[in-house]
């Protein structure tokens, strides 16, 4: 028996691996998400089979089907006018691909129709392609002139910390980061927030903050406001939102005291008052009257020999001899005994007119 060539399933082999990663782009090279439908029409209830490719990596999608949209300016009448009851959900492969049966539903606002998909979570990303439902009624767009309707979506935080000069009496900023939803039936572009910091029972003192960008009708954004407070502020504050009158959101924020200014202050309480008494002092012992005797003698007073010279203790008897009597002149030789001197007192020495002198 002859063995089989294995060169043609080689490269037959070799070319259907190169082809694998052509068949599915990835995320990073797709670019926007791209979304096609099985059918451009379908009647009340059929099914269209939604294909995708170019969303994020395992990204929960939600496939609607809403009238009074159009692809270019989206769901102008909000997720009120999409068939949420036969809405399905979806989550993308490894790729960012996926497929899903969605029931062509009649919205409760007339064509023209779009499949909207968006994503749950994360970074927002909307694509509406158009779909005609057969037998389901016709009408012009509106014009875009409602309101829009922001609220928020998510627990609002501040970014942000205190820095070295903040410990100095700086003024302390932060960064108000918070996700919003449009629930109204128009876009709104270019909204302007009203942000709030109020300090204990005080009212809060509020702010204009505007956020560029546009939110459609049934889409998010998140939007980050900077703020700051006046320099050397501490204590408990109140943070708070508010839009068109409406009060979104309030966040607490603990701001330390500045202690670099109380330690500032503390040792300048300590320096100034000496320096100016020793400023003081010397002034008054500049100003103060002088002898000029005494001044000559302080001049050289630190040269005179006494007041260096070591003074030495006087020569005594050691601790525990016997101290010696004084040696008598040497009166030379003499007969006989030595007879007593005449030793008188002040009151019993002669004088001239004594009464018994002869």
């Amino acid at each position: 028996m002859k063995p089989r060539p294995r060169g043609p399933a080689l490269v037959l082999l070799l070319l259907v691996l190169l082809a694998l990663p052509m068949a599915g782009p990835s995320y990073a090279d797709a670019g926007k998400p791209t979304v096609a439908l099985s059918r451009a029409e379908a009647a009340k209830g059929a099914d269209v089979t939604v294909t995708g490719q170019g969303w994020r990596p395992h990204a929960l999608l939600m496939l609607l089907v809403c009238g009074q949209s159009d692809p270019d300016k989206g769901v102008i009448g909000g997720t009120n006018s999409c068939s949420n009851a036969d809405g399905q959900a979806v989550t993308t492969d490894a790729n960012g691909s996926f497929s899903k049966a969605l029931p062509a539903a009649p919205p409760p606002k007339p064509c023209p129709c779009v499949v909207h998909v968006a994503t749950v979570q994360g970074e927002q990303a909307v694509v509406d392609t158009e779909l005609k439902i057969t037998g389901h009624p016709v009408a012009p767009l509106p014009n875009a002139t409602g309101d829009g309707r922001l609220a928020v979506l998510a627990e609002p935080r501040l970014d942000g910390s205190s820095s070295l000069l903040t410990w100095f009496g700086a003024p302390p900023s932060r960064t108000l980061v918070f996700t919003v939803g449009n629930l109204g039936s128009a876009p709104v572009k270019d909204p302007v927030f009203q942000l709030g910091t109020s300090h204990g029972v005080f009212a809060p003192q509020w702010e204009d903050r505007q956020w560029k960008g546009t939110i459609q009708p049934g889409q998010k954004a998140e939007v980050k406001l900077d703020f700051e407070l006046s320099a050397g502020a501490h204590g408990d504050y109140q943070v708070s939102l508010q839009y068109a009158k409406k009060l979104l959101a309030t966040e607490p924020w603990g701001v330390d005291r500045p202690w670099g200014v109380t330690f500032f202050w503390v040792l300048l309480c300590l320096v100034v008052p000496a320096a100016v008494f020793r400023i003081g002092m010397a002034v008054v012992d500049r100003l103060r009257p002088r002898d000029p005797k005494r001044a000559g003698r302080a001049r050289h007073r630190g040269m005179r020999l006494p007041d260096v010279t070591v003074r030495l203790p006087k020569p005594g008897p050691r601790p525990g001899e016997r101290k010696k009597p004084p040696a008598e002149p040497d009166q030379g030789p003499q007969s006989g005994t030595t007879a007593a001197l005449p030793w008188f007192t002040p009151d019993s020495a002669p004088t001239e007119n004594h009464p018994n002198r002869s």
